[in-house]
């Protein structure tokens, strides 16, 4: 007789092919339509009989894993912010990282009454998403360059029921203001980064931004000095060892009380500053 494949072999399988455990447990989940949360649900049914159907299935996605394809595109969601996003490959898979932006942008506008927000580059809408969240009252508006991107924007504030303004350009291109927070997680990969390999699943507009990673940052930065409101605020992600240069930039365009944020992993992830 033909042996039984449990959940526990599935997921042995999963780290044989050289998966992190809980990758395994993500896609194993999704496979059952579990929540993706459920991951101790899978330890007291680890027993359980896995069907040779879903036993190909899951083997299937656990290569397209190994291969480098994100979690994300082969869930088609991802929490970001507490929010479910549903997402694919035309957008970049939101990282965790990112978040730290978020809880500066929400910091920066909590004294202000119904404030006007601006995300650039808005990808899967996450960030402006997580901002019209967490703000009922705020006016958030979302700009992309890419009308793939939008339109899984769209689907994610339409599915989440939230009233983001989402429009097709290019950075502040055409964008009076003012807006009281502009904020962004632009590219800021160098083109010859050796990391660029691993992420080739990604859509490479999202990532990478010139020789040096800046171009899009020094783009941003210089249109940025004539849309915040008096008061009002710039926040960047950006790579790991690009605080200085940013803060330069921020400098050079008349921003003030220029700080940055680290993740929790300690990393400096986001600067900016204050329109005088």
């Amino acid at each position: 007789m033909n042996k039984v494949t449990t959940l526990r072999d599935a997921l042995a399988r999963a780290h044989a092919l050289g998966l992190e455990r809980i990758d395994g447990q993500m896609l194993l989940l999704h496979l059952l339509g579990r929540a993706g949360h459920d991951r101790a649900w899978l330890l007291t049914h680890d027993t359980d009989a896995l069907p040779p159907a879903l036993m190909a299935s899951y083997e299937a996605l656990c290569q397209r894993r190994a291969h480098g394809e994100p979690v994300a595109y082969l869930t088609g969601t991802k929490e970001f912010y507490g929010l479910p996003l549903q997402i694919d490959a035309r957008v970049l898979d939101p990282r965790p990282d990112t978040e730290t932006l978020v809880d500066w942008a929400l910091e920066v506008i909590a004294p202000l009454p119904a404030p006007r927000i601006l995300d650039l580059g808005t990808g899967s809408g996450a960030i402006a998403l997580a901002l019209q969240h967490a703000r009922p009252d705020a006016h958030v508006r979302a700009v992309d360059a890419s009308p793939d991107a939008l339109a899984v924007a769209r689907a994610n504030a339409h599915r989440l029921q939230l009233g983001v303004v989402f429009q097709q350009g290019d950075w502040l291109d055409g964008l009076q203001g003012p807006f009281d927070l502009i904020v962004s997680n632009p590219p800021y990969i160098a083109e010859g980064d050796p990391h660029l390999a691993a992420l080739h699943h990604e859509p490479a507009q999202a990532l990478s931004s010139g020789a040096d990673g800046l171009d899009d940052l020094r783009t941003l930065i210089a249109q940025a000095p004539s849309r915040p409101a008096h008061g009002g605020w710039l926040l960047l992600e950006h790579g790991w060892d690009q605080a200085g240069a940013v803060h330069k930039l921020l400098a050079t365009a008349d921003f003030q009380a220029l700080q940055s944020r680290t993740d929790l992993s300690g990393t400096v992830r986001c600067s900016g500053g204050q329109k005088a």
